[in-house]
């Protein structure tokens, strides 16, 4: 038995993925561990790019996008890691990170799952990083915009769990999938997710059916690791859509009788509520101005080598070095000998300039970062 298996679901984002496997490689450095990367029939050339890079990792090949749940139960069966991570591609972990979840883990038998305190490519905490499970009006708080309006409260933000101290360990309802540790053998008790899910909810599912099995699951404040969001995720009417439709499977799955038909009233209500305040939001928002072929210039943080790598292969032609951070609007963070991918999450999360971060991970071929949740994330691939 080996003592983690990785399992990371990948559609087109190969140059995410490819900074994700550099730093988990960093992370499994003391930890037998076996990756398996399931590749939702990509078309931007994953396979070709990352096998040769990766020759250790395991990759599953689908014909169709299965989707996230299916994908991830195709390596599941195969895992024999006495810990299960599911880890999203567009993540980046610290050296020590699987090493405290696996601590913990360890030293609480009726653990059945830990997350870790999640940023995004901003530096800004991660809400997701620690919810409670949605009950009606849990989900009506949320949707309808209050938990916003008091996001600290005990009753309006418990979807979020915002009374509880993002910087402490916590037991906690539900973890994200993006990178949630399970237990081997929880997993063979409740088995992995559910793939009538389609989005939004597999997490949740999971994570209601571990304390159903009398197991707790936790959140670790002790490790950070970076969760760019690559794929867009507009909060606009769609995105409730979507998250009304997973709530709603559910509440049918794991409540009854009446609480069904309050949960679908209280969640009509929150769509329109939700959608007459965004129409008067936007309506007398001021438009923003945008300038177009604006230089980026862009501060480079490494040792000689890597800042003279990057300035000679980096392919943009509205880019330009400056040699003071002040002057930046891009800061290209370099792993390797002299700066860690701790190091470059410390720095993330300190967020002391108004600029865009972005990675580069010790010989990899490719820059990536992201300047907002909510938007897709920007690759850059370096020249061969």
């Amino acid at each position: 038995m080996k003592r983690l298996s990785i399992i990371i679901v990948n559609y087109n984002v190969k140059y995410f993925l490819e900074q994700c496997l550099c730093s988990v490689m960093k992370a499994i450095y003391n930890i037998e561990t076996e990756i398996f990367v399931v590749d939702n029939h990509s078309t931007d050339a994953s396979l070709e790019y990352l096998q040769p890079k990766f020759p250790d990792v395991k990759f599953v090949i689908n014909k169709t996008n299965s989707g996230f749940a299916k994908a991830n139960n195709q390596a599941l069966i195969h895992a024999c890691g006495k810990y299960i991570l599911f880890l999203n591609p567009d993540t980046i972990v610290a050296e020590d990170s699987f090493e405290k979840c696996i601590a913990f883990l360890e030293a609480n038998k009726k653990a059945g799952a830990i997350g870790v305190k999640m940023i995004d490519g901003t530096g800004s905490y991660l809400k997701e990083s620690k919810r409670g499970f949605p009950s009606p009006l849990v989900s009506f708080y949320k949707l309808s915009g209050l938990i916003n309006v008091f996001p600290k409260s005990k009753i309006f933000a418990r979807y979020y769990l915002g009374q509880l101290n993002e910087n402490e360990n916590n037991e906690v309802d539900v973890l994200s999938g993006a990178c949630m540790m399970v237990k081997k053998e929880v997993i063979d008790i409740i088995g992995g997710f559910d793939e009538q899910f389609f989005m939004y909810a597999e997490d949740i599912d999971l994570s209601f059916r571990i304390q159903k099995a009398n197991y707790y699951n936790y959140y670790l404040a002790e490790t950070t690791i970076i969760h760019f969001k690559g794929e867009s995720t507009r909060r606009d009417l769609k995105y409730t859509k979507l998250f009304y439709k997973a709530m709603s499977q559910f509440v049918r799955k794991h409540y009854k009788g009446g609480i069904s038909f309050l949960f679908n009233l209280l969640m009509d209500g929150a769509i329109w509520l939700r959608a007459g305040v965004s129409l008067i939001i936007n309506f007398f928002k001021p438009k923003k101005i945008t300038i177009n072929n604006k230089e980026i210039k862009t501060f480079i943080v490494s040792d000689l080598a890597d800042e003279n790598f990057i300035k000679n292969n980096l392919s943009s032609t509205q880019r330009s070095f400056v040699d003071d951070k002040n002057k930046a609007n891009e800061i290209i963070f370099c792993e390797g000998n002299n700066f860690s991918f701790k190091q470059i999450i410390n720095a993330f999360e300190e967020n002391e300039m108004n600029v865009h971060y972005k990675i580069h991970a010790n010989k990899s071929g490719s820059v990536a970062g992201s300047g907002s949740k909510n938007a897709m994330g920007e690759t850059i691939p370096l020249n061969p």
